[in-house]
């Protein structure tokens, strides 16, 4: 038996409860629940997981029975002051060269599942910084013109 299950926060539905299992679908309705505060959110199935989108704008991200919320340069040391980490992912499993990456969204702190005003206040920063992304000048990256070359090369190889 999961022992989540008996915290205070099981009556309630909490994040690890309802969100999302492996290979269960999200529960929509409780992640609307939990935003009313902010306002009215949606919810996209993406890969193993779901967006949360305000104004047709990302601003979360729920995946592996958690909800990480957009974080930039002005954010993120509120995720570390809680303690919160990135979402991560490893890439190249298959070529046998993985590798760990970052994205710009970190977990939702936990008491904030019990408190809907701080939670909306913390959403309201995440669609910020996810508007400051959208509308920020795009820079050609290094690394993005380094994978296309190795991509040539391997396609060359082929």
């Amino acid at each position: 038996s999961d022992p989540r299950r008996h915290s205070d926060h099981a009556s309630r539905g909490s994040a690890p409860d309802r969100v999302t299992r492996t290979r269960q679908p999200v529960d929509a309705d409780f992640i609307r629940d939990l935003f009313a505060a902010f306002g009215p959110v949606t919810v996209r199935r993406m890969f193993s997981g779901a967006g949360i989108f305000a104004d047709g704008l990302m601003f979360g991200l729920v995946v592996r029975d958690a909800i990480y919320l957009k974080a930039d340069d002005t954010s993120v040391v509120d995720f570390e002051r809680e303690g919160c980490a990135p979402f991560t992912y490893t890439r190249g499993k298959k070529s046998g060269h993985p590798s760990e990456h970052a994205l710009p969204y970190w977990r939702l702190p936990e008491r904030l599942y019990d408190d809907p005003d701080e939670l909306a206040a913390w959403a309201r920063r995440a669609f910020a910084a996810a508007e400051r992304k959208k509308f920020a000048p795009r820079e050609k990256s290094k690394q993005k013109s380094g994978r296309t070359g190795k991509g040539a090369k391997r396609r060359a190889h082929r």
